[in-house]
């Protein structure tokens, strides 16, 4: 959708990423990690001096502990943690369960490892988690669970209920969980995040993942970490080393001096959900519903009142002959399960948000 936005000079509200600057403190330090020789490999689990920040930032944030040596590394960017993280677990014949909507890279990983996808759509409108068909669906032959909260698409957030439902489902298992929390910093409404973190038996069957390009507004930068007790992080290095062995130096260090401060990551809630409550605000007069974003920087639209066609048909039109492009929800099911949705992005400046709204208003 971003190239024929491109191809059709529409206002790209589809792809995730911001069309805002990052912070002046943020150039000038990766600026001065250049400067100052930081040029070459780093070490494959990522420099020491940020590990020990992270594991700083998620001892304070959510009071674990996680040894930087051993259970923390840093990796480009959070698609590849993913796929690491499967391919270090997943042998051929093993189940994982993936709850849809789902982001775009889990079913492929799965699949190359010779695993078999098992779906559980979570409850429409909410997007909350249907625990009883979870339940259902967990067999001997089920070695992981794919969560991922605040959720992308359908922006719902993980509440405390859930994490003791999952520990009670898989407690006494050999089921391992991969935790997507690349959006852990854009949660709304005063609500915590729920990481997996927070609980003592599930952390240590878990990875969890998270991302600075989220975090920082620079998605391009392609810098995340993984979180794991020690025996799944060595299982997850053996693989590391052989598809990326590192990330990109100069933004390691730029992402420690950053973490040294915390406003510089607490304060991205406020930032984000002013842009959420604008963009609802300026389509309250639209035939468009939308959908409660309780977290990341997207929200889901309800075109029914507006078209009938499917929602790809329906996006690709908007995109051509109404210049504004937008996701249809049905490109994260397996099945192509049509809800009449779009996502749309606000990880934009105002300005770009005023311009989508006023073509969304006149449709």
């Amino acid at each position: 959708m971003s190239a024929l936005a491109k191809q059709n000079d529409a206002v790209n509200l589809s792809q995730g990423f911001p069309d805002f600057e990052c912070s002046i403190k943020l150039k000038e330090a990766l600026q001065n990690a250049v400067m100052s020789g930081f040029n070459q490999y780093g070490p494959m689990q990522g420099i020491m001096p940020l590990r020990e920040s992270i594991s700083a930032k998620t001892q304070k944030i959510y009071g674990r502990f996680y040894n930087p040596d051993t259970e923390i590394t840093v990796v480009p960017g959070a698609t590849i943690a993913i796929f690491t993280a499967i391919h270090s677990v997943v042998n051929p014949g093993d189940e994982v369960i993936i709850l849809e909507p789902a982001y775009d890279c889990y079913i492929p990983a799965v699949e190359l490892c010779g695993g078999k996808c098992v779906f559980s759509s979570l409850v429409y409108p909410t997007f909350s988690i249907n625990w009883a068909e979870i339940k259902s669906l967990i067999t001997n032959k089920t070695r992981l669970i794919i969560i991922n909260s605040p959720h992308n698409p359908g922006t719902s957030v993980m509440n405390e209920n859930d994490l003791i439902i999952l520990n009670e489902l898989t407690r006494g298992t050999n089921i391992l969980i991969i935790s997507d929390e690349v959006y852990e910093h854009i949660i709304f409404d005063n609500k915590t995040h729920q990481s997996i973190a927070l609980n003592e038996e599930l952390a240590q069957r878990s990875f969890v993942i998270s991302s600075f390009g989220k975090t920082y507004h620079v998605t391009g930068w392609k810098t995340g970490y993984v979180l794991a007790p020690e025996a799944l992080t060595r299982e997850f290095r053996k693989v590391y080393q052989y598809n990326a062995f590192c990330t990109f130096t100069p933004a390691q260090w730029a992402f420690n001096t950053m973490l040294q401060e915390e406003e510089t990551y607490i304060s991205v809630s406020g930032f984000y959900q002013k842009k959420r409550d604008k963009m609802k605000a300026l389509l309250s007069e639209s035939r468009f519903k939308v959908l409660h974003s309780a977290g990341s920087y997207f929200q889901l639209l309800d075109y029914s009142d507006v078209s009938d066609e499917s929602d790809y048909q329906f996006a690709r039109r908007l995109t051509i002959e109404n210049k504004i492009a937008t996701i249809p929800l049905s490109s994260f099911f397996h099945n192509k399960k049509d809800h009449k949705l779009l996502r749309i992005c606000f990880a934009k400046e105002d300005e770009t948000l005023e311009k989508a709204a006023n073509i969304l208003n006149s449709l």
